[in-house]
């Protein structure tokens, strides 16, 4: 489906640049960053920057590794934490 936008100027050259630097089209990198707004997640085209490596998963002393957390969840265990300190 066809749309126009009105993006900022220095916005648009960012995101010009950007899908250049991943050697992508532009409706391709919009489709990407869209998608990972309205889902939470990224599809199947990285928006990282090629040359960064992502971060080794964080472990326990024991070697165990420790599971990412969604916000949610963070905000659950801070609130649950909340709770017991005002009792």
């Amino acid at each position: 489906m066809r749309t126009t936008l009105d993006i900022p100027d220095p916005l648009f050259r960012e995101l010009k640049a950007q899908a250049a630097r991943q050697s992508l089209k532009m409706k391709d990198l919009l489709t990407t960053y869209v998608e990972a707004g309205l889902y939470g997640h990224i599809g199947s085209t990285s928006l990282a920057s090629p040359s960064r490596s992502p971060l080794p998963p964080a472990r326990r002393a024991t070697g165990k590794t420790i599971p990412a957390l969604r916000n949610a969840q963070i905000q659950k265990i801070l609130d649950q934490d909340d709770a017991k300190r005002a009792h």
